[in-house]
């Protein structure tokens, strides 16, 4: 189940906490960050690359035209993977990206966290799930410590993705929401 939980940064005071996929849109938007539910491809767990990109090719297609994207690619973490936790490391510190950060989750599920104007907009999201956070953006993202996610990757150059971190300490300080 997608879930939004809004918090004020400096207090941790609760805000907002709607799981419903259009509050949740309307509540990013103002933020520049777009969120929209895609239908899921029916395919078997662990499906290959390949299957995945062809499986939503139309709405991605669809999704590369509207926002001049390049390409597309798919990202597989799994609790299994020897790297997990330096994987999952690399990505819990406050950061930025010079492109924007776009995932649609085939599998699983993960938050993007984004720290904007005072506020905390933790985005759980789950199998279905399109999130775009704009570049420059400062946000972190975790899976949890037993992750299970594939997900497509949309990008116009893979150079955008170099996180620039913050040097906050934001993200040890503020707890991730999970459904």
């Amino acid at each position: 189940m997608s879930l939004l939980t809004i918090r004020d940064a400096a207090t941790g005071a609760e805000t907002l906490k709607t799981d419903d996929p259009a509050r949740i849109a309307e509540a990013l938007a103002p933020i520049g960050v777009r969120f929209e539910r895609w239908p899921v491809a029916e395919l078997p767990a662990g499906a290959e690359a390949d299957a995945v990109l062809e499986a939503y090719r139309p709405h991605l297609d669809a999704f590369l035209k509207e926002t001049k994207a390049g390409t597309a690619d798919v990202i597989r973490l799994t609790a299994d993977h020897p790297q997990k936790d330096a994987i999952r490391a690399k990505f819990l510190s406050e950061h930025i990206h010079t492109e924007d950060e776009i995932r649609f989750f085939h599998e699983g599920a993960g938050n993007f966290v984004m720290h904007v104007e005072g506020k905390i907009y933790d985005a759980h999201c789950t199998r279905g799930d399109l999130i775009s956070v704009p570049a420059n953006t400062k946000h972190w993202f975790d899976a949890g410590a037993e992750p299970h996610v594939t997900a497509l990757r949309v990008f116009t150059d893979t150079t955008g993705w170099t996180p620039h971190y913050t040097g906050s300490d934001i993200a040890a300080r503020i707890p991730v929401s999970v459904g």
